[in-house]
Formats: structure tokens, sequence, C-alpha cells
């Protein structure tokens, strides 16, 4: 190798002399150290700040020890004692809109997102596709020579493009982040996520039994600060670190969870009364705030029997276990950041939760979430007695809304709920050092996620470009609150906003907030529609009246319809309509563009690629049939054939001991059937399917059906049905997670999967 590197460095000296001589008679000058011809790098402002934004999932107002909690978060606090606190910051009141606001600077229905992706309409408000009209954080800073990434949860890929074969230009990647390390859609699992590593799926927790998903962003974000600044020192970076804690599955290292053993035995009606006196005494909540009563549809505490009290205190110990380990995890970042020499160059904006925090599994809580999302919401006595198992990897719980109505202290409602404090208000640190108050401020003005955007580019000092890519850019809907930085008293910039999800809605003005009245509560599963015109109409004076605590629609009729008049205008200038309050009803896939095309039978070929629930065909309201086509070995050989979910619920074709099971799940509630055949399978080509026939009744259950060859071979009948909704596929192969305990990743199939074909049966009529 050595003799053809010399034979190389000889050739090119002889041919290639400092100047050369070309045959057309140009010459060819030496390399020089400025390039005129090769594309160059756009180049940042000279002492452009890098950009380190954070935002956790579904974290109250109320949760961390920064804004008054009992949930202890040092190295917050530590952001705070040398930056500033925003105790006015609003956010959409749900994952993916305030997401989509924070990237573009633009309002969430403006961008496509009025909510969730898994609940968008053909309609522009609600498509969950940001257009090339709203260039995203990502791509205005990385056309201005900052190197870019994402880590963490993308809500923000709309879910048909959600497959191996894209589109991928609503991607991270896509979307103008260089590197992306995270997960995409809703929630995953800490022990066992399903994680993509900028286009490809990764499974890096196998062979690993103390992986922790918080733990491995951290690292990967090291990693590539590390990396980033080896070689593009002189560069600015944006990193946009969007954990998934502390949404469900709520889960934690089993130690940090015992750290918090006993902490909240004193139940949420005592803790939220804690919570408002410490935030009052850390100035974090003015001297007149008043504490909102505890939601009617919410039991007292001391209603819960000690068997419900200990269950409930455990899901909350997971809970304030799991946001405390970011923190730490979020503390090494920032070491790192000080130990590059970084840190004093970078602007910190942490947004402590995307919306309030939930109260959508009820005042029982879960410890299934996948379930209680299929309509198998367990019981008390499903959940009692398994205390010990809350936060592990055998466990998808998520507190009960009595917890996160705590969490939102001082105000009203939660996650879901943008018509009030409880669904749109959130904690905000920003620092800066050198450039931001370092006093342990707070600060009151009204800002709001959209925001942050125009913030961002006001502190590099650039301006948002009219266009991009050659497309016509839509005007930035936020103002900068680069203002409030170093003023405590600066008058507010942002004086107007609309809010609305779900049908609950609001309009700020000036210190003002007209709101409806949320219809029914965020965990109600109900399909029915609420007209969202017969909501009521409540009025505060923000000025006043911190919390949202005292209603004046009385007193003040006509600010009331000035502001009712205020939003319709805002509403049909930002595609706000149509305006709906349905939820459950609208997670059906067939709502939505599919990569199967409206196909109701798909047929797949073994491969290694995770398919999410996208990519199958919807199980929802319908009868529906798995058919694999195998060839067996003459020795046998046993194996995954198709398999959806994992070990909260799920469903699955395999071959176990050489005989065919079909297994279905529909919640971790000891429901579990497995139908066997009783004889292993001869060598040679066979049609194994499993089948599952509706009662005539929607969502009472139905009958389990293996056939081999067209004979049945085992039959049950089970009171339970699912939809399977939001749950990732694979053929061949297990996906992420094992659908029970005696099968082992990947458990693939080792004799020959010719094909596997899901079809879509009987339709059973509303859920």
């Amino acid at each position: 190798m050595r003799n053809w590197i010399k034979l190389i460095a000889a050739t090119t000296a002889m041919v290639m002399p400092a100047t050369a001589v070309l045959a057309s008679g140009a010459s060819l000058a030496a390399p020089q150290p400025a390039f005129k011809t090769y594309p160059a790098r756009p180049q940042a402002p000279a002492q452009a700040p890098n950009i380190l934004i954070v935002l956790t999932d579904d974290v109250g107002f109320g949760a961390s020890s920064t804004f008054g909690g009992l949930i202890p978060m040092p190295n917050y606090d530590a952001l705070a004692a040398q930056g500033v606190r925003y105790n006015n910051f609003h956010t959409t009141a749900m994952c993916s809109p305030t997401r989509a606001a924070l990237l573009t600077g633009r309002n969430h229905h403006r961008v496509g997102f009025g909510a969730i992706s898994e609940v968008s309409m053909d309609a522009p408000g609600y498509n969950a596709s940001i257009p090339k009209t709203a260039a995203t954080i990502g791509q205005v800073l990385k056309a201005n020579g900052y190197d870019t990434s994402w880590f963490g949860k993308n809500h923000n890929t709309p879910p048909w493009d959600l497959t191996p074969y894209g589109p991928f230009d609503r991607w991270p990647l896509g979307l103008g982040f260089d590197y992306f390390y995270g997960f995409n859609g809703p929630a995953t699992s800490q022990f066992a996520p399903i994680l993509t590593e900028n286009l490809n799926t990764i499974r890096p927790y196998i062979g690993k039994p103390d992986y922790i998903l918080d733990r491995d962003t951290a690292d990967h974000a090291i990693q590539w600060l590390g990396g980033q600044k080896s070689l593009r020192p002189d560069a600015p970076f944006l990193m946009y670190w969007s954990p998934g804690t502390a949404h469900g599955p709520q889960q934690a290292p089993k130690e940090w969870i015992a750290k918090f053993r006993g902490k909240f035995d004193m139940g949420w009606d005592k803790l939220r009364v804690e919570i408002f006196k410490r935030q009052k005494a850390m100035g974090v909540i003015p001297k007149n705030a008043r504490l909102n009563p505890r939601e009617a549809a919410l039991p007292a505490w001391d209603s819960l029997t000690p068997e419900q009290q200990k269950v409930s205190a455990r899901m909350m110990e997971v809970y304030a276990s799991q946001l405390a380990f970011f923190d730490d995890q979020f503390g090494r970042v920032i070491g790192e950041l000080k130990r590059l020499g970084e840190y004093d160059n970078t602007l910190i904006i942490y947004v402590q939760g995307d919306n309030g925090s939930s109260e959508e599994a009820g005042p029982r809580g879960t410890n299934n979430e996948y379930a209680s999302m299929n309509n198998n919401d367990p019981e008390w006595d499903q959940m009692i007695g398994k205390e010990d198992s809350l936060g592990g990897p055998h466990s998808a719980g998520v507190y009960q809304a009595g917890w996160a109505y705590a969490m939102n202290t001082p105000f009203q409602y939660s996650k879901q709920v943008a018509s009030h404090l409880g669904g749109t208000m959130n904690g905000m640190v920003v620092s800066w050092p050198g450039h931001v108050a370092d006093q342990r401020q707070t600060r009151g003005q009204f800002t709001h996620v959209i925001d942050i955007a125009p913030t961002v580019y006001e502190a590099i000092g650039i301006t948002p470009p009219t266009q991009m890519n050659g497309v016509d850019q839509m005007p930035i809907d936020g103002v900068s609150f680069a203002y409030t930085f170093r003023e405590a008293k600066a008058a507010n910039r942002h004086t107007e906003q609309y809010f609305e999800l779900m049908g609950n809605r609001g309009f700020y003005k000036d210190g003002w907030l007209a709101n409806t009245v949320p219809a029914r509560p965020t965990w109600d599963h109900s399909p029915t529609h609420v007209d969202p015109l017969a909501f009521k109409w409540e009025l505060y004076d923000l000025n006043r009246d911190y919390s949202q605590s005292v209603n004046l629609a009385a007193k003040h009729p006509e600010k009331l319809a000035a502001l009712q008049a205020d939003f319709e205008t805002a509403a049909k200038a930002n595609n706000v309509f149509p305006l709906t309050s349905d939820f459950f009803s609208r997670l059906d896939a067939r709502f939505r563009p599919s990569i199967l095309g409206g196909r109701n039978s798909v047929t797949y070929y073994p491969s290694t690629a995770r398919f999410n629930y996208g990519a199958f065909p919807s199980l929802m309201r319908t009868g529906w049939s798995a058919s694999a086509q195998v060839d067996v070995p003459s020795a046998g050989g046993d194996g995954t054939l198709v398999a959806q979910g994992g070990w909260a619920m799920g469903w699955g074709l395999f071959v176990i001991n050489g005989k065919p099971v079909f297994l279905y799940d529909p919640s971790d509630h000891d429901t579990a059937i497995r139908l066997s055949g009783s004889e292993p399978l001869s060598p040679g080509k066979h049609s194994i399917m499993g089948r599952f026939v509706p009662d005539a009744m929607p969502g009472r259950g139905g009958t389990l059906e293996l056939s081999v060859d067209g004979k049945e071979v085992a039959r049950q009948t089970t009171p339970m049905s699912s939809s399977f909704l939001g749950l990732a596929g694979s053929v061949g192969q297990l996906g992420d997670e094992s659908v029970a305990d005696d099968m082992q990743l990947p458990f693939a199939y080792q004799g020959r999967l010719l094909s596997v074909t899901i079809s879509q049966e009987k339709e059973t009529g509303a859920r």
C-alpha cells in the first residue's frame, strides 16, 4: 500500500508541477488557501451566538422547582439563577401545534397544525404539513452559516410520510436540521424506543439492560457538540432538544424512582396548596394571585382508599423521577458546553412543557396508556398491587388527572384546553451570559411560543427571509422578546393572541382574555361530536387576576363581545375554521392520506424495515385477517411472521416449537389470547391465517380464528377488541419490543417467509 502511495505522489509531481500548462494553453495554478469557483458554505454573522432550545413534554407550570414545584431540577434552577424566568409564557395546549409554532414563528393553524398530526383533517389549518412558505428556524439558521441538530421528539412529520420510503422533505433533515437523533411521533418507550438516526431506524438498546433514552440522547448531543467544535470551531450551532419526558409512557431508572419514595403521600390536594405557597414565596406568581379550586370532575385525594392512594402516589413518584432524571442529563450537556468554552456564547431558551400537564389518563390514571388509547381503560383492581412495576420496562403508565391538575398550579384545566391557562401557561427560562440579566429576575410580559423564532433571529442579527429556496415566505406572526432580556418593566409588545384547539378557544388582548368553557373532560373518549359554537364564554382581566379565577363576563358583556369578534377575525385570518371538538373519532387513519393508497388489502414481503401504523391497513372499527405464506424447511424453524405492537398490547403470527401461533393482546390486563395449532407444520409451503371477526355490537369483542391451509385449527372468543392504534409493525422479525415475554428480539423467522397479506374485512360502525 505504501508503495502505491509513493507512486501516486511521484506521478502527481511529474504530471502536475506547481504551475502546469494545459493543452489549451491555460495554466493550472497550485491549490490556494481561498477557492473562487468551489461552492462556499454560508458564513454566520460575526459573533453570532450558539442557540440551544430545550422543550420538554407535558410538563405543567407548577411541576419544576424552578417555578415553585416539588420536583427538584437543580440544573434548571441554576440556569434561571443566571438568566431570567418568564411567568407569562404561552403554548398552544398540545404537542404538534406548539412545536410547529416554535419551529416556524407562525401561528399553528397557519402552518397546518391546528391539532396533533394523528387527528389531522383535510383543511388548510389541520393538514399536518408545514408549508414551504413557512421556513423553520433550522432552515433559516442553516442558510446563515449555522450547523443544526435536533435531538428527541419529532411530532411534525405527517404520519403518512413516516415510512421507510418517505417522502423525507418534512422529516427533520428536510426541515433544515443536519443531524437528527430521536423518535417520530407522539411518544415512545424510554427502555425500547422506536428510534431514528437521520433517516434510519436504529435499535441501540439491544443487549444493554441499563439502557435509558434520555441518557442516550444526551450522549449523542454531547458527541455531536464535540464533533462540531472539532471540525467547525468557528461556526455557531443550533441545537433543538425536545425529549419525550414527561409524556407517557412515564418511565425512569429504578434508582431515580427510589429517590422519590414517599415524597407525594400527601396527595394532590395538599400538594397544590404547597406548590402555591412556594410560588408566592419565590416571586414566581404575584402576591395577589388566587389558587383555583380543584376541577369538579376530579376526586378529592381523601376520597381514595389507602390502596388507591398507594398506587397513585407511586405514579407521581415515577413522573417526578423522570423529569428529575432529564434535568440531570441536561446538566451533562451544559457541562460539555462549559468544557468546550462555548457556554458564555450560547443563548439558551428552555421551555418547560409544550403544554400543561396531561389529564388524559383520567381520575384513575393508567398503567398502560396504549390500552387506554384503544378504549381498554384499566380499573383500579387492575393496577393495585403492581406498584413496583410502575415506571419500569413493563409499564406504560400515566398518572392520575389529579396530579396533572396539581402540576398546573395555580391554573384551571390542562393539556388540550387552549381556553385556560392550565393548558397554555408554561415556565420558560432564558440564559445568555452578558446579554440577559443575571439577578434571578422574573419577566411578566406576555410571550408566546411563536415569539421564539423571531427572538433567535434578533439575537443573531438576521432578518427572516422573504424567500427561501425560491418560495415566497409568509410573514412571521411572533414578536421578539429580546427587549425583555434586560428590561424587567418594559411594556408588552405582543399584545394580541388567539387560542384554539379541539374547539376550546380564546382571545387575549392587552391583558384581557375571553375564552370558552370545555364541554367535557379531556379523558372523555366518547366519539360524539359537541358543537363548539354551543360552548359557553367567560371573561377574565389577567392584569388583576393572574390565575384566571374570577369570571367577569356578566359584569363586562361589551368587553366580552368585542373580544369574541376579535377571535372571529383572527380565526378567519389564520385558517382556524372549521371548528370541531372531535378527537378520538378523528384518530382513524382512514381520514388521512396513506402510502397504501386506500387499499383494504396489502401484501408485505420480508424486510428489516419497521412500519409505522400508517403503513398497515387500519384495524379500527373493522374485522381483519393476516395471512402468511411460508416455506417450512425440513429442519423446521421458529420465528415471527408478522407482528404489530409490543408487550403492552399487540398481535402477531408466529411459529413456536414448529407450530403456528396467533397471539392477540388488546391490553396487558391478563387478556392475552394465544391460539396454537396442535401439530407442528410439515416441511413445505403453507398458508397460515389469523383472523378477528368482531361482534355485531362495536367495541364488544369478537372471535379469533387460526387456520392452516384453509382449515381452522383453533378458535376462541374475546370480550375485548382493539384498533391497535399508533403501534408499529414488522414482517419477518419482531420490531422494537417483544409481543410476549418468551420471544427474544429479533425473533426472526428461521424458515422462508414468502409474503404476508393484511386485509380489512367487516365494518362494525361507530367506535
